[in-house]
């Protein structure tokens, strides 16, 4: 851009800290041709100011000097279209936490300005996207959570689509008499009302139902997906909401607990169905059981099967005790538990069953369930309230089993693809028979697609250990890693029914705003409202494939020669394919190489022996930044020698910036980004992992050339430990100190 506006605010604390005397020549040096410094800025007169400037066509690039960027969203918001805007942060990072009137304070600032300038002057103005976006909402699965997602996007005025495997909707549910109570008083179990849901649904004249139906392919990118049952039909859809529910945990693995000894050793499911049936018997002999022994967690929270709680059972066996209670008042029924797990309302229904069924609750571990020579079950009860091994008869045995998501881990089925065209290709014998090896271990997998779409990383959401779908899913529930596909229900996590229900309406509200979005040119979660989008300068393009493999949404797929296919409506708009592109071909209007290579240029080295170091510290903007702000806002200090540039993830960091910092003289680089690993908290998923393998290299590099690796480090930092802030600088100054200064400074 041309005309770049700096835009000063003094308030907040800033004209205090430092001294804006020769501030707007500082500015006109550096390219700016108008300088405005206001009290306060966010104000609706210093707000005119700017939009005035604007307005005149005084300028065409906006630099605003005052609070973060996370701050006066609103007030600081201009059209991308129209006029680029640019921000630094004088009070958070001078004016907040620095000792005010002190020479480094005062450098720090006009480095900051300096840099500002030089990232605001080549910044660009985004192109809104103007795509046809279809409003369609496809939601994949008919149970309960299938069927709140298609009721709420079509009462949000929504064509909705469901694709249904079985030949009825209804799911699991249409094989249960009773759920768990939902309304007060909640002491005892509430008729299903799947088949009124059923009929809502079917009955709405912007619902199309499919039953015995599956997807053969998905092309596309949302708000244009292009959908294509086995069937033969086809339809467009804007979003998607994967709903396939569970299946139970195969109790064919609890040999341990009888089930395959005996027929009366029978899953939670199977007395399900008998109790629909109004038959509750014993299979052996079709007789009605004298007692019936609940065996709660059968098969979960153990490392051997499934080690998570599958957060159902316990009010589901509830359910069954009131039930035969009900039903067969004559029949006995004790439930051995490690934990009830009843919280909320289910504490009423877990009394309301203690005091009407007459059942018997014990806790403790059940260790095996023996076949006595008469037919008869003991189950053998290590009683962790008594500390005694104890034995109980039973006519049947109840096994509790958890939930298994109905996924299909994509990657896998990708690999498996993979190797099938490798043994085609038929290039070498040790080729064919590496990939005869994969084929026969990935066999299982194939039949299990569920999407089946056309993405280079796989065709369908790539899965989590225990194959529940990757997201962020504390803070953002439904998302998943194909942006504009939500999981919905017991496929995405562990729940009871009316949690599910609950899934599927936010599900749906999470599709439909992804049409939203799209129809408005917009990035969804986390840079929700970003209008731009990548531009891929392909005539460099050396096919490497690094992006391709490493973005984190399938953004990017590749034509017959592997050269990049950029689908932006499935991009979150990241940057993690321009830290990845080693021949920096990739930018965005605000967000390039070129910017970020010119703030560090920007940076003033003090020579050796003034004994003043410099450096750079790279913060993603979901956790480090927002910590470092919240450290500021809480009065912490840290050391004036670190500037610090916000970056969009760790992995959105081009390793150019690292060998340009040490190039112009910096002493040190800081990389602060989330958490990585198992229990992950990147937004961006394996944005750090990513940094911290390409510094890996870089440091190895250093260590080559003699340049001590020390001085590029990588920290993990979550949103909420503000307070390592200070304690992270100053430990890297110390760092630098003793390995001294840069040898390049003043080259």
């Amino acid at each position: 851009m041309e005309k770049v506006g700096l835009f000063l605010c003094s308030g907040c604390e800033i004209g205090q800290a430092i001294n804006l005397e020769g501030f707007e020549e500082l500015a006109t040096e550096n390219g700016a041709v108008k300088y405005v410094e206001h009290p306060c800025l966010c104000s609706q007169e210093g707000v005119e100011l700017i939009h005035k400037a604007i307005a005149d066509g005084e300028i065409d690039t906006v630099l605003i000097a005052a609070c973060s960027s996370r701050e006066k969203a609103v007030e600081f918001r201009f059209d991308p279209a129209k006029v680029a805007s640019y921000r630094i942060s004088l009070r958070e990072q001078v004016a907040w936490s620095q000792k005010p009137q002190e020479e480094d304070t005062q450098m720090l600032a006009e480095d900051l300005l300096r840099m500002g300038l030089a990232g605001a002057s080549r910044v660009a103005l985004s192109k809104p996207l103007e795509e046809e976006i279809d409003r369609t909402v496809m939601v994949v699965g008919g149970g309960l959570a299938g069927l709140e997602a298609a009721r709420a996007a079509a009462g949000l005025g929504h064509s909705v689509v469901i694709v249904e495997k079985e030949d009825k909707l209804g799911g699991y549910l249409n094989g249960v008499k009773d759920l768990v109570p939902e309304v007060p008083p909640y002491d005892k179990p509430h008729p299903n009302k799947i088949a009124e849901l059923i009929s809502q649904v079917e009955g709405s004249q912007q619902v199309k139902v499919y039953t015995s139906a599956k997807i053969k392919k998905i092309d596309g990118q949302p708000g244009q997906f292009d959908v294509e049952l086995e069937s033969g039909e086809t339809f467009k859809a804007g979003a998607i909401v994967q709903a396939t529910g569970a299946r139970p945990y195969d109790a064919g693995r609890l040999e341990h607990l009888g089930y395959g000894k005996s027929e009366d050793v029978v899953t939670g499911q199977q007395v399900e169905a008998m109790l629909k049936a109004g038959k509750l018997v014993c299979p052996s002999s079709q007789k009605v059981p004298k007692r019936v022994l609940f065996v709660q967690c059968a098969g979960s929270r153990d490392a051997d099967h499934l080690p998570y709680c599958s957060s159902e059972c316990c009010a589901t066996t509830l359910k069954q005790v009131a039930g035969i209670k009900r039903d067969f008042p004559d029949t006995q029924s004790v439930v051995i538990y490690r934990d009830m797990r009843t919280p909320g309302q289910l504490e009423h229904f877990y009394l309301g069953v203690q005091e009407n069924s007459g059942a018997m609750f014990a806790r403790g571990e059940v260790s095996g369930v023996e076949v006595e020579s008469s037919g008869a079950l003991k189950v053998q009860v290590k009683d962790s309230l008594l500390g005694e091994d104890v034995g109980l008869e039973a006519d049947l045995v109840v096994l509790a089993t958890g939930m298994v998501p109905n996924s299909a881990d994509g990657e896998l089925i990708r690999e498996l693809v993979d190797a099938e065209a490798r043994i085609e290709k038929n290039e070498s014998e040790t080729q064919v028979a590496e990939a005869k090896k994969v084929v026969e271990k990935l066999e299982p997998h194939r039949g299990t697609e569920i999407l089946n779409l056309e993405y280079r990383q796989g065709p369908d959401l790539p899965v989590l250990r225990y194959s529940f779908p990757d997201s962020h899913y504390i803070c953002f529930p439904y998302e998943t890693r194909r942006t504009g596909i939500y999981a919905a229900g017991t496929v995405r996590a562990p729940m009871d029914s009316a949690q599910a229900a609950e899934d599927g309406f936010g599900a749906a509200l999470k599709a439909v705003q992804s049409i939203v979005a799209n129809t408005n040119g917009k990035a969804v979660h986390p840079r929700a409202g970003d209008v731009s989008i990548a531009d891929f300068f392909l005539q460099r393009c050396t096919q490497c494939k690094r992006c391709t493999e490493e973005c984190p949404f399938g953004a990017i797929n590749e034509d017959a020669k592997g050269t990049p296919e950029y689908s932006p409506l499935r991009c979150r708009r990241c940057g993690i394919c321009l830290g990845a592109c080693p021949e920096r071909i990739i930018t965005f209007p605000e967000y390039s190489v070129e910017i970020v290579s010119s703030m560090i240029k920007q940076i003033e080295v003090p020579d050796e022996d003034e004994e003043k170091p410099r450096i750079i510290a790279f913060v993603c903007e979901n956790d480090a930044l927002p910590a470092l702000d919240e450290a500021a806002a809480r009065g912490l200090r840290w050391n004036p020698w670190v500037r610090v540039i916000p970056v969009r993830c760790l992995g959105a960091v081009n390793t150019v910036w690292i060998a340009d910092a040490l190039s112009a003289g910096i002493d040190g680089l800081l990389m602060i980004g989330c958490k990585r690993g198992d229990d992950y908290q990147c937004h961006y998923i394996h944005g750090s992992e990513l940094a911290n393998t390409r510094m890996a290299n870089v440091q190895e590099t250093l260590d080559r050339l003699t340049l001590e690796s020390e001085r590029v480090q990588v920290h993990e930092l979550a949103r909420n430990e503000f307070d390592r802030i200070p304690k992270i600088f100053d430990d890297f100054v110390e760092v630098i100190e003793e390995v001294g200064p840069n040898p390049y400074k003043g080259f």
